[in-house]
């Protein structure tokens, strides 16, 4: 398995078969008996309610049946509980290090609804993960509190410069960057409801979609991305808002704080949870795309652009996707909407005057003679990959995905397609070498990259990488709105 995809795996790729599961009131002597006719080397126990109550392991029976009960002790007396258990759809290198943690063997793998569905042995675990990588599968771990999700977030900067040296391509550093930042998220989340839960406060009153947009949307998360999230609610009676948003007023609050304190900036912009333009039941949400897509103000072009790549990082994912196929369906049936985006976009362009040479800041006195690589980079880009796909109804966010899709409906020719692709990876590389370098010297870490930093092949890639953009940036200038210039 290559090294980075260890980060991705998820425990259900690697759990072992369904384990055996027997009531509590069973004997030993039965237990030992099914667990040698099924070759396995523990059995759950089963609670009234369908719920593992308790584990009994080979180690156990060695341990306890042979010393102090009898073949015809219930299993109920010699179990090991409360048990430690895993949702499979958690993320592998995160169940090792628990398990790591808590010298556990065997642990249960349970569907949402808490229900066993396979067994996850460490020893088969350490063999995906490889003994090299559990140091930074540890530190990848810590405790889900502020203090050791800060540790997190510099763990996970040591492993981008690490997978950067190897040579793994920037957009996959950034898809684990991301993976790793939702992590973060839900942990945050689900500490944050567990103390309003310890405080009285009770549990969320309606399901909710916790969502982050812009680049953590996409799956293209640089080191030090800020918040751009918001909540998508289920519907409720109107009459149960006050009580229902107070809830989630201080849910917000909490989750901002505890973000930012980990290591994501609160946003200067307000696009926030805590601000309720982002914080909305799923029919009002409706209803303020709605309004955005009659209105084609300014402000409400913005505020879409921002919103449009959003993905959910925790909770009632129907409900994000529900609005997902909302937004895609409305955008594709509005051009005009999409053509006024676009006008509102293309004061963005690359950093490329005539014959071929960089433009680059002069107003910034820290980055004078550098090139905003993301101004005048990766962002035009994505914003006109975006246009294309929102007209195309093609639900992914990410710019890549996005643009295999649009070369696989024949909206992009081979080589546009293989010529954008390129550009999108080789200026992330920059981007992302830079802001490494950044962190390393100290310095805050930003977008700015200085051209006498690169080599010659490195400028001759982002000239050529510029104009890609550039020609892709003139074709949906025509598109949209008719215009050659």
């Amino acid at each position: 398995m290559p090294r980075i995809e260890i980060f991705r795996r998820l425990v259900r790729d690697h759990m072992g078969p369904a384990p055996v599961v027997v009531p509590a009131a069973m004997v030993c002597r039965e237990v030992v008996g099914r667990l040698a006719e099924a070759g396995a080397t523990a059995a759950l126990v089963m609670g009234p309610e369908g719920r593992v109550q308790g584990i009994l392991t080979e180690r156990d029976v060695v341990r306890r049946l042979a010393f102090r009960s009898t073949e015809d002790t219930p299993v109920g007396d010699v179990m090991t509980t409360p048990v430690m258990s895993v949702v499979e759809d958690d993320y592998l290198y995160h169940s090792i290090a628990r398990m790591r943690r808590f010298h556990l063997r065997h642990m249960p793998v349970v569907d949402p609804a808490g229900r066993p569905v396979g067994m996850l042995n460490l020893d088969a675990a350490l063999v995906a993960a490889s003994e090299r990588l559990v140091d930074q599968v540890d530190a990848l771990t810590q405790e889900g509190t502020v203090h050791g999700l800060r540790e997190v977030k510099s763990a996970e900067i040591d492993l981008a410069e690490e997978l950067f040296s190897e040579n793994v391509p920037a957009p996959e550093i950034q898809a684990l960057l991301t993976h790793i930042n939702r992590d973060i998220h839900r942990r945050v989340i689900e500490s944050t409801i567990a103390a309003m839960a310890g405080e009285g406060l009770g549990p969320p009153p309606v399901q909710f979609a916790f969502i982050i947009m812009g680049s953590g949307g996409r799956g293209e998360s640089f080191l030090r991305p800020d918040q751009d999230n918001g909540l998508v609610l289920e519907d409720y009676p109107d009459a149960d808002h006050n009580r229902i948003d107070a809830w989630f007023i201080d849910f917000s609050e909490r989750v901002t704080r505890d973000l930012d304190a980990v290591g994501f900036p609160l946003c200067n912009g307000h696009v926030m949870a805590t601000n309720p333009l982002w914080r909305k039941s799923i029919g009002q949400w409706r209803a303020q795309i709605g309004g955005w897509l009659r209105r084609r103000s300014t402000v409400a072009l913005r505020l879409s652009d921002i919103f449009f790549d959003f993905r959910a990082c925790y909770g009632a994912l129907d409900l994000a996707a529900a609005l997902r196929d909302y937004v895609t369906g409305a955008l594709r049936d509005n051009p005009f909407f999409l053509s006024e985006l676009f006008r509102d976009d293309e004061d963005y362009g690359v950093a490329l005057g005539l014959f071929g040479r960089f433009l680059t800041e002069k107003e910034n006195a820290d980055h004078l003679g550098e090139i905003n690589l993301k101004m005048t980079g990766t962002l035009p880009l994505v914003q006109a990959v975006r246009l294309l796909a929102l007209r195309e109804g093609i639900p992914e966010s990410a710019t890549l995905d996005r643009l295999d899709r649009l070369h696989a409906a024949g909206v992009l020719g081979a080589d546009d397609h293989d010529y954008l692709c390129g550009a999108f990876r080789h200026v992330t590389l920059l981007l992302l070498r830079q802001q490494i370098a950044d962190f390393r010297a100290g310095r805050a870490v930003s977008n700015f990259v200085h051209p006498d930093r690169l080599s010659k092949r490195e400028r001759d890639q982002l000239v050529d990488s510029f104009k890609a953009i550039q020609r892709f940036l003139d074709r949906v200038r025509s598109d949209f709105t008719g215009s050659v210039f």
